[in-house]
């Protein structure tokens, strides 16, 4: 038993629980909190300047460093405005503990202001929520919340912490922390059955999903497409880096377009999704993306995504790294010589069209327009990769500027790219500081469109406050570009209403620079290569604000 507080129980839990920064935004409730700081150097505050902000910034920590992160905002405004930060860290899985002070129990009944019941507002969102209402039950609840953001799959938790509980004082017993082992691979008569069905497909297909890169299975997935001569597609949402680029087999992304999707998938005689969502899509389309008839196999952690819309023929709810390496040898002592010469043709044949190929295509295609101005997003994309350091770290909310990003850069270890995960903006400008900090001795740039840098453009003074090596890049078009696209292709429109950021322009150059980050403005593709290499060298934060076609 150890006499102590609430507030320094709860920051000696968190680290305890392996957490090292604190990412929040205080306000009064918060104060025991920032006080009892003061009493445990082993933690870093990271302050953001809204909670949005916040959250985003825990989520690009814990994405990057695949481990527990931990973040305070401020009672019922403050949980609101956090909510479209929270939906991108559920939609990734990112295992965090949001927290937030709440008014003391009993307090609540008169509402004061900025009252309101915590634990509704974030339970849509996270795995668990909970208010702590007793003293002795703050270990366990800290504990269980750890316990439960960790465990496979991840995700983000909730704690409501009123007022009493924090600043009461007495004898309480810490605990210890749990980390459950979730690395489970399916039986031996579940694999062998998995093996045949494989080597039985004529042309089989693999989808690389997040889990490939959450669980560092590339090397595995890799030797499975090898094994048995299949092309692999990423995933529809690209949340991370989650197959080798330069992979003789790698085909590329498939795009969140039914109609070009199922003519991707045309030709193949069984899909075999790897920690994979399964053919996550955008707007409606009355054609399906999974062509008529095609079988699927699953391979995948989160049970909820396992037979989600299309029905499985092979379901395993199962560690894809820990799967596919029991496998292997299974597929080996199954294969014979003439399917495994079979598998090398298919190799060789996907040599000539694979991402490789398609990369220098769209060099030639980028390098056709290099002259024009504004600035061709595809030229903008392939001067940035062009430049980029081997050991960079990219985050990308670029959007419709960032669309050929992709095709450009190589993916050559999971932690080398983080994208959008659930379609919500806002994560990128602020996802780069926590993965900055997440990963220490690495560059990152962080590409973003203009729209979605205005989600959270906070995040800068959080960068320069804390000297991080952070290059953004904003592609800026004056528009929402992709509302303009949609309303052409979807409703066949012409006008656009709230569509633009023109009258007035946004000076980014001038916001960059009042919160500390140097910038500067270009407006030619080949300006950008100069401006990124000062950028990387200072060491600091830096901004670009390059200007692109808008494309109407």
């Amino acid at each position: 038993m150890t006499k102590t507080t609430g507030r320094s129980a709860f920051l000696s839990l968190l680290a305890d629980e392996g957490i090292r920064y604190l990412f929040g935004n205080p306000g009064t409730t918060e104060l025991p909190i920032m006080d009892a700081l003061n009493q445990h150097p082993e933690l870093t505050y990271v302050l953001g300047l809204q909670e949005s902000t916040v959250v985003a910034m825990a989520d690009g920590y814990a994405r990057a460093s695949n481990r527990l992160a931990a973040c305070n905002v401020h009672v019922a405004p403050g949980l609101g405005n956090a909510i479209g930060s929270l939906y991108n860290a559920r939609w990734y899985g990112s295992p965090m503990i949001i927290t937030a002070g709440q008014q003391e129990q009993g307090h609540g009944l008169m509402e004061p202001l900025l009252y309101d019941p915590l634990v509704p507002i974030a339970q849509p969102m996270v795995k668990w929520a909970i208010e702590v209402t007793r003293f002795d039950d703050l270990p366990r609840i800290v504990r269980r919340a750890a316990k439960i953001a960790t465990t496979p799959p991840t995700g983000p938790v909730f704690i409501s912490l009123p007022g009493d509980i924090l600043d009461a004082e007495g004898d309480i017993d810490l605990g210890r922390s749990t980390r459950v082992d979730a690395a489970t691979r399916p039986s031996d008569a579940a694999l062998a059955a998995l093996a045949r069905r494989l080597l039985a497909a004529r042309n089989p297909v693999l989808i690389a999903g997040h889990e490939l890169s959450t669980r560092t299975a590339w090397r595995e997935a890799a030797a499975l497409a090898e094994l048995l001569g299949a092309p692999v597609f990423q995933q529809t949402c690209p949340y991370n880096a989650q197959f080798p680029s330069e992979h003789p087999a790698f085909l590329g992304a498939l795009t969140r377009n039914q109609r070009q999707v199922r003519d991707a998938l045309e030709p193949y005689d069984l899909l075999v999704c790897l920690g994979a969502d399964v053919l996550r899509m955008s707007v409606y389309s009355p054609v399906d993306a999974l062509p008529a008839g095609m079988p699927i196999v699953q391979i995948c952690e989160r049970e909820w995504e396992l037979g989600k819309n299309y029905p499985a023929e092979i379901a395993l709810n199962a560690d894809v790294r820990e799967t596919l390496a029991a496998l292997l040898p299974v597929l080996h002592a199954q294969i014979d010589s003439e399917r495994a010469a079979q598998s090398r043709r298919r190799l060789d044949e996907l040599r000539t069209r694979n991402w490789s190929v398609q990369r220098e295509r769209q060099r030639e295609a980028a390098r056709a327009a290099m002259e024009v101005k504004p600035i061709d997003p595809r030229c903008l994309m392939l001067r940035i990769v062009e430049t980029l350091p081997a050991d960079v770290v990219v985050v990308d909310e670029g959007l419709t500027t960032a669309s050929a990003l992709l095709s450009f850069l190589p993916l050559r270890d999971p932690s080398c790219y983080f994208g959008v995960a659930s379609g919500g903006i806002g994560f990128g400008i602020a996802g780069a500081v926590g993965a900055s900090l997440a990963l220490p001795g690495r560059p990152v740039v962080a590409i973003l469109g203009d729209g979605s840098a205005m989600y959270n453009i906070q995040a800068l003074w959080t960068a320069a406050r804390m000297k991080l090596p952070i290059t953004y890049v904003i592609g800026n078009n004056s528009s929402y570009r992709i509302l303009k696209e949609r309303m052409v292709s979807l409703r066949g429109a012409e006008r656009f209403i709230g569509m633009d950021m023109r009258d007035p322009p946004i000076d980014f150059v001038g916001l960059a620079q009042s919160m500390g980050v140097p910038a500067q403005r270009v407006t030619r593709a080949d300006d950008i290569v100069p401006a990124l290499k000062a950028g990387l060298a200072s060491g600091g934060p830096s901004l670009i604000d390059a200007v692109v076609a808008d494309g109407f």
